[in-house]
Order: C-alpha cells, then structure tokens, then sequence
C-alpha cells in the first residue's frame, strides 16, 4: 500500500463522523454498556435476598452430630425469621455458632476455619430467594452478559484500528493512568478479593449462579474456589480476545496468547474439576513449588500416596518439574517458557492486566526493593517447606522452637492469599499487571536465578538503531528500564525479564530481539561507540 493510500485509510478510521466508523463506535459503545449493566447486576445480586434457616439446612450443611446439634440449638429464634440480605444474615449466625462452640467440651470445639466452612454451607443452604429458582438466568444475565457486552466492545478495533499496538492516549484514560475509575477499579477488585478469600459465607449468591456449571463439570455443588476459577478462567479468555486483536500482527503474541488460554482452561480448570468427578485428588498439572506452597503438606501428600498410580504420578510429576522441568526448561529458554506462556498468574497478567502494565515502576529503588522482596520470599517458602516435612516425617510440630502448623498457616495466610490475591491481582489498576509476579512469587524468583546465572536466553539490542523513545521502558510489565540497556548496546538478562516480548513489538526501530543462544558472550559489556561506514555513533543513539 502506497503512503498515500495509507494515509487515507487512517484518516477515513480516525474520522468518527465518517458513516462506517460512526457504526463502530456505536456498536463498542453499546458492548461497553452491557458489560457494565453485566457488571452492575453481578454486584447486586451479592445483595439479594431473602435467607431463611430452617432446620433441614443445617442438617445438610453439617456432617459432625455434635456440632450440627449445638448450632442447631443456638439458631433456634433464627428459624423463625426471615433476612433479607446475607449480610444481616450472617451476623446473626456468627455469633450463634461462637456461642454453640461453648457448650461443646474441650476436645469437640469448632476451629476458626471450620466455623467459617459452617457459615459459608448453613448461608448457601438458608439462600432460598429467586436466585435459587434461576441461577442460570441470573448467570447469563450478569457473568454471560458482561463477557459478551466486553467482547462486543473489542472487537470493532479490528475496523477502527490498523494491525499493530496502539496505546494512543493511554495517559488520558482514568481507567489506565491512575484516575477516579482506574482507583474504583482497583478497590473493587481488592474487595472481590477480600470477600473470596476470607468471607466467602457473604458471596454465596454468586457461588449459587455458578452450581449448574459446576454439578455439569464435575456432579458437585460449587463452591468459592470453582466460582474464583471460573470468573479467572472467564477472564483470561475474554481479554485474550482483545489481545488477538491488539496484537494481531504478531504472531509471537498470538501464539503466546493462545498458549496462556489454553493452559489455563484445560490444565487449571477443566482438568482439576473433572478430577474431582472422578474423585481424584484435585491437581493443576502446571503448578510448581514453590507457587504451588503447599505441595508437601501432610495432607496433600497422604492423599497422593492414598489415591493409587495416579496420586503417585502426580507427587513425582510435582517433584519432576521443580527439580529437573524447571532448571533443563530455564536453561533452554530463560523464565518466559513458564511465566509468560503457561503460568495461570501469567496468564492474568498478559490477558486480564494488560491495559495496566504502564503503570509498573521502573525506578530504580523499586528494582532494589523487587529483589530483596521476591528473594525473602522463596527463603520464607524453602524454610516453611522444611519445617512442613520435618513435622511430616518426625510427627514433632516444633523445629528450632518454631511451631512448624503457625507457620505454614501466616505464610498461607500473608503470602498465599494476602500477597498473591488482594495485592497481586486487586492492585493491577494502581500497580501494573505484575505486582505478584515482580515482587512476592517464589517461583519467579527461583526461575530467575537460574536465568540469570545459567541460561540461553538474553535480549539482544542494537544500540546504534535507539532513538530514545522509552516505548519499551513505559511498556515493560517487570519495570525494566529498557531503553538504559537498548542506548548502551547492552544484552537484557535480567532475571525478572519474563520474555513477554512486548518491548521488542513497541520498538519503532527493531531495536530489541528476544534470542536463545550460546551462553557465550551473553554478558557482554557496554560500548562507549560504535564505529560504522557512515560514521560514529556514541551509544544513546547519538549519531556523529
């Protein structure tokens, strides 16, 4: 295509008074309002009512006698009445379950988690409102509709906009540059989070929405983690499509993309649960300690042992790709094989967190901070796993006058909810898309030591070809000063570079290439210039 031609196809998709284009807009204007009516109906039915205890519903919501008998005496004046919000629900059952917990000798009494597991069970059975009688209509009416109003709203860029990464205006967008909606978002999402993880006993309305689904897949009730599975799942392959077509001159992306949504729907969704039909212990085939924190724990480990050829498969699978996948996969192809193709927070992150990866800090104190943080979290993991098999082979809880049940449950509790969840998803829209990734997964960090210090894999630059423009700085998700690297001819190895490769597909001038090569000369030194035919070039991009 002529420059000319060109030049007036632009003009013809930027002018939105032009006909065609007029109906573009009109058409993402209209996905972006079913996506928030989607949005707005998801919300309200967390609030909806009513909730009615009856005796039934604690029957089937409590396995032990003892207990179904103390609670069933506490709830009495409960059984009469009818709520109607979860919320003025549970706080009346709360407290009724703390005081059935006192009648109960010492050896009977309910933990803190298994009070939690009872209010979650008795809310979900007491939900007797019309989310009940419809719950596919209500998921179709909010999840169904916001998927689908999102994917009507990206899909006419594909008209509006020519192939190849548009961020234009990006910095006047309050959802993607730390405005009012970008703030709103965040908090939303960190409440999302708040309440699956800790108080999942007040979104039982949105566990209910998804019980079809979940009796199809694998003959059980839903539960919080299927719920959070799903809306993951659904995320990640939703925002996909935008990527499909954000990136679709590239077929690294495209790739890439698609091996991310993969991986997350077969080997993170769909697998695990049908598992669980099969009454197979429930396992994500890609997970790897230490993400995966609590592969050695006793349990986990007796129900491998306990569930015959395929419980062992999976505990040797397990150590197989910390031990060997891991380091031969590294060697080869640096940490993207694994972060930013198969890893379900990757996977998040490069779909779901992409409008928000220009926001990741590139100073360099936050790179100081990345290190020291990331590193103190795999000693935490490596010294709490320790302290997790002495118990297991010894049966004493103690090692070292550290209680080894405290403190698998502060680094679950910290590190495994608080810091991958509320902070590592919940901030996307205030920290950038990786605040997981760059600064608490243990993982990464194990991945990146090997990068760093045995590895094929390396960003080469041309120097002579920088002109400065700081794309792939602003758009580095890691918060990797790229442009430093590019003006110096330097080779990136750094060891949070997850090889997204989208520094090399911002760069106007071909600057960047992600390459697996000989180990030799992968660290090379900075040149002060460079000596051509045409003349000298002082790395910068300076040109004499």
């Amino acid at each position: 295509m002529s420059d000319q031609k060109l030049n007036k196809v632009i003009n013809e998709i930027k002018d939105d008074t032009n006909p065609s284009s007029k109906g573009l807009y009109i058409i993402r204007y209209t996905g972006l309002a079913l996506f928030v009516m989607g949005l707005l109906l998801f919300t309200y039915v967390m609030f909806m009512g009513p909730f009615e205890l009856s005796k039934s519903s604690i029957e089937d919501s409590i396995s032990n006698k003892q207990h179904r008998q103390a609670i069933a005496q506490q709830t009495t004046t409960m059984q009469q009445q009818s709520y109607t919000t979860v919320f003025s629900f549970i706080a009346n059952l709360k407290p009724a379950i703390e005081e059935a917990n006192e009648t109960l000798d010492d050896g009977d009494r309910i933990n803190d988690y298994k009070q939690g597991v009872y209010r979650l069970n008795i809310a979900k059975q007491a939900s007797t409102g019309i989310i009940d009688s419809y719950s596919m209509l209500y998921f179709w009416l909010s999840i169904g509709l916001g998927c689908l109003g999102a994917i009507i709203f990206f899909l006419p860029k594909i008209w509006l906009r020519l192939p190849g990464i548009d961020n234009d205006h990006i910095y006047h967008n309050s959802a993607m540059s730390l405005g009012t909606i970008g703030w709103a978002t965040g908090l939303y999402f960190i409440a999302f989070y708040v309440f699956i993880y800790w108080y999942p006993e007040y979104a039982v309305n949105w566990i209910k929405m998804v019980d079809p689904i979940s009796m199809a897949i694998k003959g059980q009730p839903a539960g919080q983690w299927f719920l959070y599975g799903l809306l993951y799942t659904l995320a990640i392959v939703v925002m996909g499509v935008r990527m499909f077509i954000k990136y679709r001159h590239s077929k690294y992306h495209l790739v890439r993309t698609s091996s991310v949504m993969f991986f997350q729907t077969a080997f993170a969704f769909i697998i695990p649960e049908l598992l669980v039909a099969f009454n197979k212990p429930y396992y994500d085939f890609k997970n790897i300690w230490p993400l995966d924190y609590d592969f050695f724990f006793d349990w986990q480990i007796n129900t491998f042992v306990n569930s015959g050829s395929l419980g062992m498969f999976m505990l040797m699978w397990g150590i197989a790709l910390t031990v060997v996948v891991v380091p031969v996969l590294t060697y080869f192809y640096g940490k993207r094989w694994y972060c930013s193709w198969v890893c379900g927070c990757g996977g998040l992150a490069e779909t779901f967190g992409d409008p928000y990866r220009q926001l990741s800090d590139n100073s360099k104190s936050a790179w100081k901070l990345e290190r020291w943080s990331v590193h103190s979290v795999l000693v935490l993991v490596t010294i709490m796993t320790i302290g997790v098999l002495y118990t297991y082979f010894t049966g004493s809880s103690s090692l070292l006058g550290i209680d080894t049940y405290n403190l698998r449950s502060w680094y679950g509790f910290l590190i495994g909810a608080a810091f991958a969840g509320v902070i590592g998803v919940g901030t996307y829209p205030i920290l950038g898309n990786r605040p997981w990734c760059r600064f608490g997964c243990p993982l990464a960090a194990y991945l990146g030591l090997i990068q760093r210090f045995k590895s094929r894999f390396r960003i080469t630059t041309n120097g002579g070809q920088c002109i400065s423009c700081g794309n792939c700085s602003t758009y580095c998700e890691m918060g990797i000063d790229v442009r430093w690297y590019a003006q110096r001819g330097q080779n990136i190895v750094r060891s949070s570079c997850v090889g997204c490769g989208v520094c090399s597909s911002v760069c106007p001038r071909g600057v960047l290439k992600l390459e697996n090569g000989p180990e030799e000369g992968r660290f090379n030194e900075p040149k002060a210039f460079t000596v051509h035919e045409d003349g000298v070039t002082v790395n910068g991009g300076i040109e004499t």
